[in-house]
């Protein structure tokens, strides 16, 4: 499955593209901004989604780290960098 095809379902049943959601949050926070500036709005949400990647995949294999950056397609020293650098490990 591609990005592309993640998606989540919504109350009424129908399929929501995970861009969608993210498009959603992404307005929320600038309605929320009222007007007001940001700054390195990248990092913040790359930060963000990254962390929680990082848990996600980590809980699913049971905290196999090889297994972990296979699913990511990164390496396994890239992938101890990141734990280290959210506090995962």
């Amino acid at each position: 499955m591609s990005l592309d095809d993640a998606s989540h379902v919504d109350p009424a049943g129908d399929a929501v593209p995970l861009a969608k959601h993210v498009e959603t949050v992404l307005d929320d926070y600038f309605q929320r901004l009222g007007g007001h500036s940001t700054i390195d709005l990248y990092g913040l949400i790359m930060g963000e989604v990254e962390k929680s990647l990082l848990e996600v995949v980590m809980r699913e294999v049971g905290g196999n780290q090889t297994r972990a950056a296979e699913i990511l397609g990164i390496n396994r020293t890239t992938l101890r960098k990141k734990l280290r650098h959210h506090s995962l490990v």
